[in-house]
């Protein structure tokens, strides 16, 4: 304990990372007290896509994915880490203000007829994530944000590997959310185009060049 609390002193922008608690107590609190939603997120590319119960995995798979990539990144690049923390959380707080000053929703949800392992799993999300403050979608925009950093990162510059892989699950995890009907296209595109703003934003301010 004494060994982290000494590189916590000595590398204090990894505090950056703090917001992560703060962004988690105004979430819970929108979600306990926060406006029903008045706008209903759809598109008519939702009704194409088929409910498949197996795309929980991936979905489940971001909460492995960009907490390793944050805590990487804060121990071995600290440019990236403020990078990633400026993307994610700030796309995360202007999620929250749209959730506030444009309430919204969806109507995509239908009865689970399965009841394999997977089919559980979404069951069990839907009862702790009920269908609103979906857009843009924070699951997104965050997995979106690891990936752009990966592309970006000089401590990962001799990876290109490494940064295929990232765009094969970052593809695979926004796919999912779909599939599982946990958000809309709509989501989808909006929160994949916060997080490259908010990129766009970071490097314009810090001189860098994004293509």
């Amino acid at each position: 304990m004494r060994k982290v609390i000494n590189w916590v002193q000595t590398h204090k922008y990894c505090l950056a990372g703090t917001y992560l608690f703060v962004f988690l107590l105004c979430f819970y609190l929108l979600e306990v007290h926060g406006p029903e939603p008045r706008y209903i997120i759809r598109c008519v590319v939702d009704d194409w896509i088929p409910f498949n119960e197996w795309f929980v995995i991936p979905y489940f798979l971001w909460y492995l994915w960009v907490p390793l990539f944050l805590v990487y990144f804060m121990v071995k690049d600290r440019t990236a880490y403020l990078q990633l923390c400026f993307i994610m959380f700030t796309g995360a707080t202007v999620c929250l203000l749209v959730y506030v000053l444009l309430p919204n929703g969806l109507d995509l949800r239908r009865e689970i007829a399965g009841t394999n392992p997977c089919a559980v799993l979404v069951g069990i999300l839907r009862g702790i994530d009920p269908p609103h403050h979906v857009c843009p979608s924070i699951h997104v925009s965050s997995t979106v944000a690891v990936h752009l950093v990966i592309c970006y990162a000089g401590s990962l510059e001799e990876r290109p590997g490494l940064r295929r892989l990232s765009l094969a699950v970052t593809l695979l995890i926004c796919i999912s959310t779909m599939f599982i009907k946990q958000h809309s296209l709509v989501d989808v595109v909006c929160g994949w185009g916060l997080s490259l703003l908010l990129a766009w934003v970071y490097a314009a301010g810090e001189g860098m060049i994004i293509v």
